[in-house]
């Protein structure tokens, strides 16, 4: 952990001093310090403490002199020195590509820019470019420059990030030298969105993996290469998006990953078990004194501390260390368990598929069953189906039933609650059907909890599509009380959808949570609508174990046999 903090402030250092004209000697020692740290294996603390930080290639005296300074205070005289008098936004400008220390020390003399907000607001009112030696095409290039800026900072859906690393994983593995290799950070988690993709390899050459990381095809930029880390800019379709590769050797290949799985509230609550155990935990492994006593395998990691293994996805401090010391860890919810898929469309509404090849793709996913659940007649703008096209759809349900053996449609329909709380198809029709998911379309702002209440009341209703209502791409949802909502599907023995689509993963990890602690079981459904949409279901099921979901949280992990019979035993 102090390998990487020092890195960053001497890396800060050095920009200031850039940006305050201090010699160039001065600054590449301070920029030189920080890659020397970032690539160091030994743990600085240690070495500190030993007295052997000068036997580390390219560390003088005066830099193993702020190198203690630090580890013993948690301060740095200089590095306070190197930033006074400097706005705090003012040096994340030099990440900014086309923007070096010469321009951002001018335009902040010169214009007063302390950050990103002032540096667009001299672009926009042109002063930036009246500033000696700049001019319109150099204040293009920083424009462009901030695009790329904001765009590599973003974060994206958890299904792009999970393309991407596949791909690069994929790629690598091709690579001579090359051990384990696993995504880390957010991505690992499965967080519903994701910032850089970070990938952590295995190695015996870093330099040499590196060097092939750095050739990937799709590469739009290199933004770092060194012998055990390298930072790429790789196309996606009109986007860039960053990828991180860290290469680590085999001994601390697993405590790498687990402290760059993160997430860093779950890590520091790690820190502080092995400091009351007199252990002390980092990148490189589990120390007791000099000796590494784990590091090899997360396992290890995990029982040197006391514990059993904790799944990435509850690494948030959410109690998952307290219940892993006592025992108490959910068995979480795993793809195997997954019987079928409870939210498809067709092309009988606004599906792309056949009702035919969608089943066949289900078959070869191994499911049991699918829930086949087109729009209901008043989502006229997605094909909603009138009662009689409804029923044309389950004399074809039966005819390919009949042609199966292990594997069977039910009879579905993703009904609208309309803004009176009534549903778009009758009670005559609905119990007929062998599934029903109600949906809130229209009215976002009108009575929403109400509506939702008062379906779930209905008999013949077994789910909430996409509770929230909320698109991550850019759509805050309905205005509705969930709390509520989950109150009244525990009252009246129905699920809650997890809607596994990447842009609704609704409802969320913290209120699948609620609904679990509730008594509510959750319906996972792709709302399948393209050939690519079952196997989103991948996605639905990382929330699903984020929200702490076991097998019998979980409608769809029942045979379609069990499903009926617990519809018919609600019902009565």
């Amino acid at each position: 952990m102090k390998n990487k903090e020092l890195a960053a402030l001497f890396h800060r250092i050095g920009d200031a001093l850039d940006v305050k004209g201090e010699q160039t000697f001065k600054v590449l020692a301070y920029r030189k310090a920080a890659r020397i740290l970032e690539d160091l294996t030994d743990d600085i603390e240690t070495l500190a403490r030993d007295k052997k930080l000068e036997s580390i290639d390219g560390i003088g005296h005066g830099i193993a002199q702020k190198i203690e300074e630090y580890v013993t205070t948690g301060r740095m005289a200089k590095y306070d020195e190197a930033v006074a008098g400097l706005p705090p936004g003012l040096l994340d400008l030099l990440d900014i590509p086309g923007l070096g220390a010469k321009t951002v020390s001018l335009a902040y003399e010169e214009l007063h820019v302390g950050g990103l907000d002032d540096l667009k607001r001299v672009i926009a009112d042109g002063s930036l470019a009246g500033l000696r030696g700049m001019g319109d095409k150099k204040v293009e290039n920083i424009h462009k420059g901030i695009g790329l800026f904001e765009q590599g900072h973003a974060r994206i859906s958890i299904c792009e990030a999970a393309l991407i690393s596949e791909a690069v994983i994929s790629y690598l593995k091709k690579a001579p030298g090359i051990g384990r290799i696993d995504a880390a950070g957010s991505l690992r988690r499965m967080k519903e969105t994701v910032g850089d993709i970070d990938i952590l390899a295995e190695g015996r050459n870093g330099a040499a993996i590196i060097d092939d990381f750095v050739r990937i095809p799709g590469l739009k930029r290199i933004l770092a290469q060194g012998d055990t880390k390298g930072s790429i800019l790789v196309a996606v379709e009109s986007s860039e998006r960053q990828v991180d590769l860290r290469i680590v050797g085999s001994a601390e290949y697993g405590a790498a990953l687990q402290y760059f799985t993160g997430s860093k509230e779950h890590s520091v609550k790690l820190r502080g078990l092995a400091k009351a155990a007199g252990l002390k935990i980092s990148e490189y492994g589990v120390f007791r004194g000099a000796k590494k006593i784990a590091g090899r395998d997360e396992e290890g990691v995990y029982g040197a501390l006391g514990l059993p293994w904790i799944p990435p996805e509850l690494r948030e401090d959410r109690g998952e260390i307290e219940c892993a010391r006592d025992g108490r860890l959910p068995r979480l919810v795993e793809a195997a368990d997954l019987r079928g898929d409870l939210h498809c469309h067709t092309r009988a509404s606004d599906g792309r598929m056949p009702l035919e090849d969608l089943a066949e793709q289900a078959r070869s996913r191994g499911y049991a069953y699918i829930a086949v659940c087109d729009h209901s007649r008043s989502a006229a703008y997605a094909g909603g189906l009138t009662i009689e096209r409804l029923e044309e759809q389950w004399a074809e349900i039966d005819r390919l039933n009949r042609r199966w053996k292990g594997f069977r449609l039910l009879k579905g329909s993703e009904v609208d609650i309309l803004g009176d709380g009534k549903l778009d198809f009758p009670d005559k029709v609905l119990k007929h059907l062998d599934f029903v998911v109600a949906s809130v379309h229209s009215g976002f702002k009108k009575n929403v909890t109400a509506r939702m209440v008062k379906a779930l009341e209905n008999p013949w209703v077994d789910t909430i599509g996409h509770p929230s209502g909320r698109l991550l791409s850019g759509r805050r949802g309905y205005d509705v009380d969930l709390d509520r909502v989950i109150e009244a599907a525990a009252a009246n023995g129905k699920a809650l959808e997890l809607n596994s689509h990447f842009d609704r993963l609704d409802l969320n990890d913290l209120y699948l949570r609620r609904a679990k602690d509730a008594g509510v079981l959750i319906s996972i459904g792709t709302d399948t609508h393209s050939a690519d949409g079952p196997a989103m279901i991948r996605f639905g099921l990382g929330i699903a174990r984020r929200g702490w979901l076991e097998k019998k949280d979980v409608l769809n992990t029942r045979t379609a046999e069990g499903l009926v019979r617990w519809r018919k035993t609600r019902k009565r």
